[in-house]
């Protein structure tokens, strides 16, 4: 009788252990490695959040189909705080746990990754939420990154100051290497339009909350307009400040401060005067198309690029996994990201084309003016169309709401 209930027993212990092997083999295991804490805390949550509710919805709707077999996400976040090294860590963390794809949202800490994600035996996917044009040119087989380059805002951004007399800019932009990039891609496109840049002095816009040095210095060169920018937050603030340090003229964000968020944090346009950039989740959406409600209810918050972007992106890597017909092989995955799109605004908040061979996901350039303390509207720039034919197909298939108006700016 012992020996039957022995027999028993490993028998309900062996199902028991071969029913967690088949539930932990229907996960799809996907990490985000973020400034979770820290003055950038606001952004990397917004990316965190995003991909959250992206991972939720799709379980909660019976995950994906890959070769026949249901597979639900699961999703692992570690803080990083913007240092490379630790990125690189939580990376290797999420890898050992069974992360095919890790997401992260500042150019230096996923280039760190990517010296690593190829590796032999421990490939995995970094997905990108960035616009510098320098992250493409490092050659990674296993990136995809999101929206597209900024040197298209830059060029907007400068047709725009130029057009009402505004010649002499002075930059005080975030340090870093993405900071840096800004700093150098719109140098010369703004003095090969007949600026003149009146002094560069990059802050911490990470550690710091007060820039009134930085600001000082670039006010005493008489700038007609300052090209700012870094995490919204303190982004804020260096207008702000400047504003009480009796500065009247205008504003250039670099696209890692979000327009929106940057308004609400001043509770309104009125203070800002007149700036240019990036909208965030200000585009309207189609009709039917409700992510900034979801994700206000889920979060309690507003929804930003930072959200709304990697929701998207989640859903593409879903795509992707399905049509390459494979969990595990992250090259087929990443080979199959082209049958993820396009991705309309009709059920995304990002719209999205395609993808070019060096992972660049063919999204259009955003931007959006406040004049004399008043918003204006929306406008999305098609930068990749080699002909006006290619830009004119594009037009027709948009669902983004026609009353925001499109144009073609072929500068890459």
């Amino acid at each position: 009788m012992k020996h039957f209930k022995s027999i028993i027993f490993a028998a309900i212990m062996l199902s028991a252990i071969s029913a967690a092997a088949g539930a932990q083999g229907t996960e799809i295991v996907i990490g985000v490695s973020g400034p979770l804490s820290g003055v950038a805390a606001e952004y990397g949550q917004d990316v965190a959040n995003g991909i959250e509710l992206a991972v939720n919805e799709i379980n909660a709707a019976g995950g994906i189909t890959v070769a026949g077999e249901k597979y639900n996400f699961r999703l692992e976040k570690l803080d990083d705080r913007v240092d490379p090294t630790q990125a690189v860590n939580n990376a290797r963390r999420l890898r050992s746990n069974g992360a095919i794809a890790v997401f992260n949202a500042v150019f230096g800490t996923s280039a760190a990754m990517m010296k690593i994600n190829e590796e032999k035996g421990n490939e995995f996917l970094v997905v990108s939420f960035g616009s510098t044009p320098r992250i493409t040119d490092l050659g990674n087989k296993l990136m995809v990154v999101a929206p597209g380059s900024f040197v298209s805002a830059a060029h907007i951004s400068a047709n725009w100051a130029m057009s009402r007399g505004w010649k002499k800019c002075a930059m005080v932009v975030t340090i870093g290497p993405y900071g840096d990039e800004w700093r150098n891609v719109f140098r010369p496109v703004w003095e090969k339009k007949g600026g003149t840049i009146t002094i560069d002095k990059p802050a911490n816009y990470y550690t710091e909350t007060d820039f009134s040095a930085p600001i000082t210095a670039a006010l005493a060169t008489g700038p007609d307009v300052m090209l700012i920018g870094g995490p919204s937050s303190t982004t804020a603030l260096v207008i702000e400040q400047s504003r009480m340090m009796g500065y009247k003229g205008a504003f250039i964000l670099i696209d890692q401060a979000k327009l929106d968020y940057v308004v609400n944090m001043l509770k309104g346009t009125k203070i800002i005067g007149n700036m240019i950039g990036s909208p965030g989740a200000g585009i309207p959406a189609r009709p039917g198309q409700d992510f900034t409600s979801r994700y206000r209810a889920a979060y309690k918050r507003a929804a930003t690029a930072e959200s709304s972007f990697n929701f998207s992106m989640v859903h593409a890597l879903a795509r992707a996994i399905a049509a390459a017909g494979t969990t595990t092989d992250v090259y087929k995955i990443r080979a199959a990201f082209p049958k993820a799109f396009p991705m309309y605004a009709t059920h995304f908040p990002m719209e999205a084309y395609g993808i070019m061979d060096n992972g660049r996901v063919l999204v259009m350039t955003a931007t959006q003016t406040i004049t004399d303390g008043r918003m204006d509207k929306p406008q999305m720039y098609v930068w990749w169309a080699k002909t006006q034919k290619e830009y004119e197909e594009i037009e027709e298939t948009s669902q983004i709401d026609r009353s925001i108006p499109r144009r073609w700016l072929p500068v890459e």
